[in-house]
């Protein structure tokens, strides 16, 4: 036992000596009126690399194909999921639970930005807090009836991926990351994590991947030629996909209208998720 440990099983991932014997249950209940098949996880061993607008068009891929779609949006300080979808306001409760907000096409989803009285307050809260709602999020909501369920992830491998992992049925993760070169350590970091929660990692995906001329069609890598099947490869991650940097694409995200997207970057990706 670590001579900081503070006794809190929880919010470790340690293997001491105090764990022997049945490991401790941390799996949180869902809400009775929640019936949720799968739990996809989606995580990035960095900021800023995308990992919520992969969240937001998986969901509507899935959508499009005729699931039941939810987003847990557990990036508490930083949620952007409802403006993606042009979802705003709060969200109501009966003495059954919080009942989640919905998009134009039927996407369910919660996030704190839709409990907020002004989406601009900021959250000052610590991890364990923050760990707290993420929990609530899932057994508090009553989600209904739903075949996929994506959990956009903050970024790293603290407090809430940790939690997620150990209180949600997580099926499985994808990682998402950027062309950068180190890029190819975050990743490892991220797998990592889920290989010591025994968490399957489904699928890499490279954002800002390359720029695509509108007038000849030729790929430009402006960060770097993509190291994007070497590290999927190096990682033993089976499946992968590339997103570009498209105007159309972020103006679709400013403008809440993800659901109107046209792409196939992502279209292998959810023919898998649907084999799962």
């Amino acid at each position: 036992m670590s001579e900081n440990c503070n006794h809190d099983c929880g919010s470790c991932s340690a293997n001491c000596a105090s764990r022997e014997g049945a490991a401790p249950d941390f799996s949180a209940k869902p809400n009775p009126h929640s019936h949720v098949k799968k739990v996809i996880g989606v995580v990035s061993g960095k900021g800023g690399v995308g990992k919520s607008l992969v969240t937001s068009m998986m969901a509507v891929l899935l959508r499009r194909r005729g699931q039941n779609v939810a987003i847990l949006d557990a990036d508490i300080t930083g949620p952007s999921i409802p403006r993606m979808f042009g979802v705003h306001g709060q969200l109501s409760a009966t003495d059954e639970g919080i009942i989640p907000a919905a998009s134009t096409t039927g996407v369910k989803m919660v996030s704190l930005n839709l409990l907020l009285e002004r989406e601009t307050d900021p959250v000052v809260w610590r991890g364990p807090v923050i760990a707290g709602t993420v929990k609530q999020f899932w057994s508090d909501v009553m989600w209904g009836d739903v075949d996929y369920m994506f959990v956009d992830m903050p970024p790293g491998t603290g407090d809430v991926p940790l939690t997620v992992f150990q209180s949600l049925p997580v099926n499985g993760i994808l990682i998402v990351t950027s062309p950068q070169e180190l890029v190819g350590m975050i990743v490892e970091k991220a797998v990592r994590m889920a290989n010591m929660m025994n968490v399957p990692v489904l699928g890499l995906v490279e954002n800002m991947s390359y720029f695509q001329c509108d007038e000849c069609g030729k790929k430009h890598y402006i960060f770097g030629q993509s190291r994007l099947d070497d590290v999927a490869r190096h990682n033993d991650i089976a499946m992968s996909a590339r997103l570009p940097l498209n105007p159309a694409l972020s103006a679709a995200c400013d403008a809440g209208k993800i659901e109107m997207f046209d792409g196939d970057w992502l279209d292998a990706m959810a023919e898998a998720l649907m084999k799962l």
